[in-house]
């Protein structure tokens, strides 16, 4: 596998940065965590270096902390693909088919997608959106 960069988008005082965490594909999830909020509390205080923010490969965006359902994220230069989150709402939900047909509510969200087609086809991208939306709805996959 090759060496993912995580960008992790964090709003700041001074406007919307990306720091990355180098090396995030031999990381656990749980590392993952501890991880994105050392760099959000760093982001925080204006004190993120230039290393810190270049060579990012994927960045992660949480779009819905402003009340955004979705929206087309804009890849930085040199990234692979951006993913945005949009804002986690209670909606009405079809579930069961034919006699067992019913509305139930549900937590949802919204992602979107952007990548760069020179490093990526569409069919991965749609894999990894629907690997994602499958994690999202079973978390226990993430430990897989």
């Amino acid at each position: 596998m090759r060496e993912v960069n995580l960008g992790i988008a964090a709003a700041t005082p001074r406007g919307l940065i990306v720091p990355n965490i180098k090396g995030a594909q031999r990381m656990l999830l749980s590392e993952l965590a501890v991880a994105i909020s050392s760099l959000a509390d760093v982001a925080r205080t204006g004190k993120t270096s230039p290393a810190d923010q270049a060579g990012g490969t994927i960045t992660i965006t949480n779009i819905g902390v402003f009340g955004v359902d979705t929206g087309t994220p804009i890849l930085h230069s040199g990234e692979a693909a951006i993913l945005a989150f949009g804002a986690i709402r209670r909606t009405p939900w079809v579930v069961g088919e034919g006699v067992d047909e019913r509305i139930e509510p549900r937590w949802t969200t919204q992602l979107a997608l952007s990548f760069d087609h020179r490093v990526m086809d569409g069919q991965q991208g749609s894999e990894l959106l629907a690997h994602v939306a499958s994690v999202l709805n079973e978390p226990g996959l993430a430990v897989l």
